[in-house]
């Protein structure tokens, strides 16, 4: 009998071996397919399909081959990060932590969590879909989805640099303003019933809060949440980043420009309506909106183009629509636009 017992522990300790030995193999050959990503593709623009550097079809090529994978690598990634942390929270504990507290503190705290996330839009979704699934209250959940990618402390070094100080700071400020006061608008127009039924479902299936489980367990469920999530929402980050990438290939930064220099009242909410369709983090979109800058663009404007790009990116709507019906989804981007519009306008009259 114990004979038999210490044999059973071996097989359940070999199995635990070999699940680890997968996931460090998985990790490895993300980490190299993350590195390799950009360099191949270029050389599947430029070399394999011989299309021409720096023009709009091959910009336009480039981008898709180099961002599908990237956003979908990072999404699986980040899943599963989640997955493995959530398994650490009840739901009842994480309301307990954040949804307990009061609306206005709620946000507050959430606006602050995602100024020290630094991921881009997309990768801030999984993290949305898991406090929604936790029981955390819509609004809070919104104030961290915008909070992530709009401030973004790569940006802030980066505009300290070029602007000083008091442009950063007013960066900072205005992004958090705008996390915490468009998702408490949204938490008080009570919209739960918008978000799709899945997540509450998925939100079913989480462990209780007496549940113990073991580190192999924990992978386990992680991965589940990374097939299930993923497996829904690939052909929207598909779809969306290849408009994207169009958009990207084709539309001249002097043309933005021009219309971002005008100091005609529609300026800011053309740089909005401008913005809104492309893509890029806020890391990524601070040189460009230098150069804008440079050619005449106004700053409040320019940055509330940025603001646009890295809030109200055409993929992470696009990855939301999955979770949110239509009527919260276009809440969400018409409150965050009036709020980017507002500080599109402060900047320019106080600087």
């Amino acid at each position: 009998m114990e004979e038999r017992a210490v044999h059973e522990r071996w097989h359940l300790d070999r199995q635990d071996l070999l699940l680890y030995l997968k996931l460090a193999a998985a990790i490895l050959v993300w980490w190299v397919a993350y590195s390799l990503i950009w360099p191949i593709a270029q050389w599947l623009t430029f070399d394999v399909l011989g299309l021409a550097r720096g023009s709009h079809l091959g910009e336009a090529v480039a981008f898709f081959l180099y961002d599908v994978p990237k956003i979908l690598l990072l999404l699986t990634g980040m899943i599963f990060l989640v997955g493995i942390v959530r398994t650490f929270f009840s739901p009842e504990r994480t309301r307990a932590l954040l949804g307990g507290k009061r609306q206005g503190l709620g946000n507050v705290l959430a606006a602050m969590l995602g100024i020290v996330t630094p991921f881009c839009s997309c990768s801030a979704v999984p993290l949305f879909i898991g406090f929604v699934e936790s029981g955390i209250p819509l609004g809070v959940t919104f104030s961290f989805l915008i909070a992530s990618p709009v401030i973004n402390e790569i940006a802030v070094i980066l505009l300290y640099g070029m602007f000083g100080w008091q442009v950063a700071g007013l960066y900072v400020i205005s992004g958090l303003a705008i996390a915490i006061i468009a998702g408490a608008i949204i938490g008080r127009l009570r919209l739960e019933r918008y978000v799709e039924e899945f997540v509450w479902q998925v939100q079913m299936g989480q462990a209780g809060p007496q549940e113990r489980l073991t580190w192999p367990a924990r992978i386990h469920r992680a991965t589940d949440s990374v097939r299930q999530i993923v497996g829904k929402v690939w052909p929207y980050v598909v779809v969306g980043i290849a408009i994207g990438a169009l958009i990207h290939g084709y539309v001249p930064a002097n043309a933005l420009a021009g219309i971002m220099g005008e100091q005609a009242w529609w300026s800011v909410p053309a740089a909005v309506a401008l913005g809104i369709p492309l893509y890029s983090n806020a890391a990524g979109i601070v040189p460009v909106v230098s150069v804008l800058i440079s050619k005449g663009a106004s700053l409040g404007t320019a940055l509330a183009f940025m603001m646009a790009v890295v809030g109200l990116s055409l993929p992470e709507l696009v990855i939301l629509r999955r979770v949110l019906k239509p009527p919260l989804l276009a809440v969400f981007v018409v409150v965050v636009a009036l709020a980017i519009i507002v500080t599109g306008y402060l900047f320019n009259w106080i600087m």
